[in-house]
């Protein structure tokens, strides 16, 4: 017996000592826990997706989609309106489509394909079927036009594209350009409204369902390039961002990473033209193996309805939906529905708490990253407010930095020995990631000197290369992340990326328009920054908002066009306070409702 409570004793110590140890750590290190168990979920799906793409043949985000058509045929794929495809209708959908494109126009493996297709279900079989002959799909993006149109063709190089009826007047505007440059255009649809143009759907229609021949996708690797996806990124017009296979594969287990199960029915509204809505959301339900519901745009009225109709467990979001959301009027049915989780990106901690006390303890998965980066951060802990985390032992495998960033010259702050210079915690700093083996940069298609211009170089050492996200961000004594604001000729309204270049160069060809400067202003209440256009008018000629609004109404897309104008004797570059805050004076709306021009009482613009 002795013996035995001396046993019990030693066991009771250490014990004690154990438990003494743990809250020390947990005092030193409160969310260690929780680091190390992301951390293993996040090596469990990089070796998942390795594994899967150094098998011979490569198991590519398409097999994944396959097996799933397998074994599970009659379990719905996606939802859209009253129609509902399960994994086998889209399967065979897409072999039919495969078969057309083969067949009738001629298209071969390594081909590039453009995609001009709004929300529905044939942007998802389209998908398929280019991926089942080896072709890399271009996604463009609805609202581009003219001679950004004509720009995300030639980056991607493009030689095909298919269009919806629905984007005639956009087709209509480059068909000559395009036809001169031997690219062809075929509607999906029955008819086509466009002399020039033939439509494709009946062909697609009447041809076989069975898989299309495997040696069309012999060549497939983790690196072959399975879709373009473009970004305005800092500068200039859109760029096409080169997602190869693992990249692919990578991306749609993100959703699996963050709780995905296959009895879930995701609900996206986002433009699947964007890698959030393509390949987290309609790629996370190929990956699992669960169920999208596919809205063609977002309605803040229809929502919560949509997602008691559809039995919605988990939805994704930008900032600025999350906000519509919480403007909605309340009603007594706001927490009755089935949302377990939520996924997206840009969600301020005000509007976080406001979403959380209206509509339930849903769980909010916030993450960042660039359609083109090389890594990004998930809030796994649901810090409110914070994008991420700087988990310690992931940094061993995908190092990044805060480095200090001059906002007037536009450049990063460098030392006497010429390197850039870390941030301390609570400063902001210029986010950058470390280009290796594990984190590859693969640029952008068309124009290598664009990729060189995203690539920053002797950042902690002479030699290193770090890709440079264009993002202001600030970590915390905690290590929690936040985004701070972007830098460059880039800033973000309506949940899309605006090239201030761009707008400028649009801007430039109205008739009243000596010179233009374009700068995204805070606007109290709004996500992101709405456009802000310093004008100088031309030598005699006066300021007419109702030509302005009517030009850029027909030459840029929505978000894209200023929300007020500033007239001034000669236009500047905004300084950094006016990238970063409101500065100025109140701007009343001239009679289109939309353009703006100066007034004189100091005070900040509402939300257009």
């Amino acid at each position: 017996m002795a013996m035995l409570g001396a046993l019990v004793a030693t066991v009771a110590g250490l014990l004690l000592v154990a438990l003494l140890v743990a809250a020390a750590a947990a005092r030193l290190a409160p969310f260690l826990w929780q680091d190390l168990m992301f951390f293993a979920t996040m090596v469990r799906s990089s070796l998942r997706c390795h594994r899967r793409l150094r098998r011979r043949p490569a198991v590519t985000l398409l097999d994944v989609f396959r097996q799933h058509a397998r074994s599970r045929p009659r379990q719905p794929l996606l939802r859209f309106q009253d129609d509902i495809y399960t994994f086998e209708d889209m399967d065979r959908a897409s072999n039919r489509a495969a078969w057309a494109l083969s067949r009738r126009l001629g298209l071969r493996s390594g081909s590039t394909v453009a995609v001009f297709l709004p929300n529905e279900p044939a942007y998802v079989w389209t998908w398929l079927a280019l991926a089942k002959l080896g072709c890399a799909m271009a996604c463009l993006n609805c609202n581009v036009r003219g001679r950004a149109l004509r720009h995300a063709l030639e980056a991607a190089h493009a030689t095909l594209v298919l269009a919806s009826p629905e984007l005639r007047e956009a087709v209509e505007e480059v068909l000559p350009d395009l036809q001169r440059d031997g690219v062809r255009v075929f509607y999906l649809s029955q008819v086509s409204p466009t002399p020039g143009v033939e439509a494709l759907l009946g062909a697609i229609e009447a041809a076989p369902d069975e898989p299309p021949p495997a040696w069309h996708r012999a060549g497939v690797t983790a690196n072959s390039k399975a879709m373009y996806i473009y970004t305005s990124g800092t500068t200039g017009l859109p760029k096409a961002a080169v997602i190869t296979e693992m990249k692919l594969l990578m991306v749609a287990s993100l959703a699996r990473i963050c709780g995905l199960r296959a009895d879930d029915v995701v609900y996206t509204t986002l433009p699947l033209y964007h890698s959030a809505g393509l390949l987290v959301g309609i790629g996370g339900c190929l990956d699992i193996g669960a169920t999208c519901v596919l809205r063609s745009k977002f309605s803040a009225s229809q929502f919560w309805a949509d997602c008691r109709r559809y039995n919605v467990t988990v939805i994704q979001y930008v900032g600025e939906l999350m906000r519509y959301l919480c403007n909605t009027p309340q009603r007594p049915d706001d927490r009755e529905h089935g949302v377990r989780m939520a996924l997206g990106n840009g969600l301020r901690a005000e509007v976080w708490k406001e979403f959380l006390r209206r509509f339930g303890p849903v769980a909010i998965w916030e993450f960042y990253g660039a359609t083109e980066g090389n890594a990004g951060f998930i809030n796994y802990t649901g810090k409110v407010g914070a994008v991420g985390r700087a988990n310690r032992f992931l940094q061993l495998f995908a190092p990044f930095e805060l480095i200090r960033y001059d906002v007037e010259q536009d450049e990063p702050v460098r030392d006497e020995r010429g390197l850039c210079v870390p941030v301390r915690a609570g400063e902001t700093g210029l986010l950058v990631v470390k280009i290796t083996k594990n984190t590859p940069f693969h640029g952008y298609a068309g124009d290598s000197q664009k990729t060189e211009k995203k690539i920053l170089r002797d950042v902690l050492a002479k030699g290193d290369a770090f890709f440079n996200s264009g993002d202001l961000l600030l970590m915390d004594g905690q290590r929690f992340i936040y985004f701070q604001d972007r830098v460059g000729d880039t800033f973000r309204w309506k949940g899309e990326n605006v090239a201030t270049t761009e707008v400028e160069a649009t801007l430039a060809l109205v008739s009243f328009i000596q010179e233009v400067n374009v700068y995204g202003v805070a606007v109290p209440g709004c996500e992101g920054r709405c456009g802000m256009a310093a004008v100088c008018l031309k030598a005699g000629a006066a300021f007419d908002g109702d030509e302005l609004f009517a030009f850029t109404r027909d030459t840029l897309p929505a978000y894209a066009a200023p929300r007020f104008v500033r007239i001034q004797v000669r236009p500047r570059a905004p300084s950094s306070s006016a990238r970063t805050t409101w500065s100025g004076r109140v701007l009343t709306p001239v009679p289109s409702g939309t353009v703006c021009s100066s007034a004189t009482t100091p005070a900040a613009p509402t939300c257009p």
